[in-house]
């Protein structure tokens, strides 16, 4: 068979349509024919230069890791001038960073996952290694997920696809993990400063050394910002308002997007023992669009924090054809708020609130995790992982104090003064979840240039029983610069805390929930064209079950419930280019495209990009500095059944970085412009129903200015 019939039958099998990918393979094609007989080994280039962890447990070139898989270094961090992770993250193939009304917290859709809901449980988020999901939304956190910062950030590595095999719940849509500096990574000691649009300010410290036999990192960061401040021309009180013929909607007027941020890191090793601890507090963050897509006055409204320490032993060498290896982690997590859900003089059909309509959750959690694993290697062509583990997930104290009752259809009644009423409703009382799980993995070299990489794990919750999960990739070196894989995984998503125990009559929880699944193919095709150019294609189909949706009850007036009532399948394709046209001059694109179907009611799942276009160039335009563009291309993005409003509009922004060099003095300088041509970026508003008709405004253009220093 032709090569282009074999791509023609891949395609087919997926249904994705061949002139999306021929002109990546017709370049492929035409290089081939023209292939030397060079000796040159081509493919060590880009690929086994990257190397990555999270695919199996160890570090391995990217080329060859068995999933869809992408690097993030601080080098491509520092190059175009992010602040933010969520900058680094929509570079990211196949991944969009949208926003929630909610605090306006990033939502993070990978290949069409996640978009459509107030909370974004299908990602895992792992720092260092360890999951950092909050227990009420089974999230990365709502309110504390803002302006987490990169000066202390190794690299990010990102599996696009199903981890659950190794990483258990969440691991669904993706993994994200964030590897923070150690001190083999820093110098001696650096100080940084910037300065930015919407009042943004922020310092920080970053540290390594030796102390004694230890080698010790520190950081330090604290910043400030009033946060963008974009127009909302209607919102959910402007829909009450014409309801009863109230005026009391704060809209047209601004989102309220401020906060201010505190990180801090210490890692310290000795031998084979590390120890790391870790510190996120977020303060005076506002509400953006408000709680109930209702804008507020724009106070303080919550703050959270989050700390976290692990203790961890790997001892590589432990014993012949053996590595060792176990972790001890806590978390303590807390979320506090007081929050204006709708405005003074807003009006119910049970009565005024001349006050507004105040609420506030809060929670406390505390999280212990104990793992260990074990690597075999005595086995000819055979590399054995084993791994066990124990989670004890405790949400020990909860708080609810409002100004209001709800009814049994979830219809605030207004009471009068704020008050605590954690005994009397609450918003759901305290929980605790203990999981075992247990892994096996094999990385078998079948033969000469072939991999076969299988995997299971199996969880046992204490509240929703058992899973288990398997993983299969077949790698081939097909030659010495092209490389296929064949992929299949199944993946979890626990059920959260308020889906299982939420007591509030709006979203009633549900304890007989299962988790939802899902199971994703992927193939996968590598080409090193050149010693200077990396082309890398992917196409995938998955089917998503038993997902976990808030359901109308049969009795009319008496809230919903969640249930697991729904399927999803979508299908799509990423590629991606790199390009080092001379030693000053380096190109990055790439582009994804997804198809996802809600069986429910066989329509578009809505809300994530059909399309994602992200295209970047590195320049050196002197010995001294270096400047990169960027543009980002999000399109055609629809909505979902039963939301009639046109489609989300498409936006191109393009960003501009501007930095010295380092290698001259101790001063380093970056100039960074987002969205220069100030583009109308906007992410769509889902809940509640048409509360904000035009969506939800993005940051205009913005400038930062960042100065480091080297002590």
């Amino acid at each position: 068979m032709s090569s282009l019939s074999s791509l023609r039958s891949l395609c087919s099998l997926l249904r994705l349509p061949l002139i999306s990918v021929l002109p990546l393979f017709l370049l492929s094609h035409s290089a081939m024919a023209a292939d030397s007989n060079e000796e040159e080994d081509l493919a060590l280039v880009y690929g086994d230069k990257s190397m990555i962890s999270i695919a199996t447990g160890k570090p391995q070139s990217l080329r060859r890791a068995p999933a869809v898989a992408s690097v993030i270094t601080a080098e491509d961090i520092r190059t175009q001038g992010f602040t933010d992770i969520d900058q680094v993250l929509e570079t990211i193939p196949g991944m969009h960073v949208s926003r929630a009304a909610i605090l306006y917290f990033p939502a993070y859709i990978m290949r069409g996952i996640g978009g459509g809901g107030v909370t974004n449980p299908h990602m895992l988020v792992l720092q260092n290694g360890i999951p950092m999901t909050t227990s009420y939304t089974g999230d990365k956190g709502q309110a504390l997920w803002h302006a987490i910062s990169v000066e202390n950030i190794s690299r990010i590595e990102v599996i696009r696809g199903p981890g659950s095999a190794l990483y258990g719940a969440d691991a669904y849509s993706g993994v994200i993990n964030i590897i923070t500096k150690t001190a083999d990574e820093i110098s001696g000691t650096f100080a940084g400063a910037g300065l930015g649009s919407f009042r943004t300010r922020d310092a920080w410290v970053l540290h390594g050394g030796q102390w004694g036999p230890f080698k010790l990192a520190a950081y330090l960061r604290a910043g400030a910002t009033d946060g963008q401040k974009e127009l909302l021309t209607a919102d959910a009180q402007s829909r009450n308002d014409k309801l009863f013929g109230t005026h009391a909607s704060l809209a047209p007027g601004s989102v309220h997007t401020g906060l201010n941020p505190v990180d801090a890191n210490l890692d310290v090793s000795v031998g084979n023992w590390r120890w790391r601890s870790s510190l996120l507090s977020r303060t005076n963050m506002q509400t953006g669009a408000g709680v109930s897509s209702a804008l507020d006055f724009g106070g303080d409204a919550a703050s959270t924090e989050r700390l976290t320490s692990d203790l961890s032993w790997t001892d590589p060498a432990f014993a012949q054809d053996w590595a060792l290896g176990s972790t001890l982690s806590f978390m303590h997590y807390t979320e506090k708020s007081s929050l204006q859900l709708l405005p003074p003089g807003a009006r119910l059909p049970t009565g005024v609130f001349p006050d507004g309509m105040i609420g506030g959750p809060s929670r406390w959690e505390r999280q212990f995790r104990l793992s260990a694993f074990a690597s075999y290697t005595g086995w000819t062509d055979h590399q054995w992982r084993l791994g066990l583990g124990h989670d004890d997930v405790n949400l020990y104290r909860t708080q609810t104090i409002k100004n209001f009752l709800l009814s049994p259809a979830g219809i605030p009644i207004p009471t009068g003064a704020v008050m605590d009423y954690s005994q009397i409703q609450p918003h759901i009382l305290p929980a605790r979840r203990q999981n075992d799980y247990l892994y096996l993995q094999d990385e078998w070299n079948l033969a000469k240039d072939w991999t076969i990489t299988a995997g299971l794990r199996h969880d046992h919750y204490s509240d929703f029983g058992g899973t288990t999960n398997p993983r299969l990739a077949i790698v081939w070196d097909a030659r010495h610069d092209l490389t296929a894989k064949f992929l299949y995984g199944r993946a979890f998503r626990a059920p959260a805390f308020n889906e299982s125990y939420g007591l509030n009559p709006v979203a009633n929880g549900n304890p007989n929930l299962k988790p939802e699944s899902i199971a994703t193919t992927e193939l996968v095709l590598s080409w090193q064209a050149s010693k200077d150019v990396l082309l890398n294609l992917n196409v995938f189909r998955y089917n998503m079950q038993d997902i976990i949706r808030a359901v109308a009850n049969p009795t009319p007036g008496t809230g919903s419930t969640f249930f697991n009532t729904g399927n999803q399948n979508g299908k799509g394709l990423e590629a991606e280019l790199r390009w080092d046209v001379n030693k000053d001059l380096k190109l990055l694109a790439n582009y994804s495209y997804q198809h996802s179907v809600d069986e429910s009611t066989q329509t578009d799942a809505g809300y994530a990009p059909h399309h994602h276009l992200y295209a970047r160039a590195d320049w050196q335009i002197s010995s001294g500095w270096a400047v990169s563009p960027q543009v980002n291309w999000v399109a055609d993005r629809r909505r979902a059944a039963g939301d009639l409003r046109p489609a989300i509009a498409d936006y191109a922004s393009l960003d501009l970085s501007l930095r010295s060099l380092r290698g001259r003095g101790k001063w380093e300088w970056v100039a960074t412009v987002r969205n220069l041509f100030n583009a109308d970026i906007r992410e769509p508003s889902i809940t509640p129903g048409l509360a904000i008709p035009n969506d939800l405004p993005m940051a205009p253009r913005a400038i930062y200015l960042q100065v480091m220093y080297k002590m």
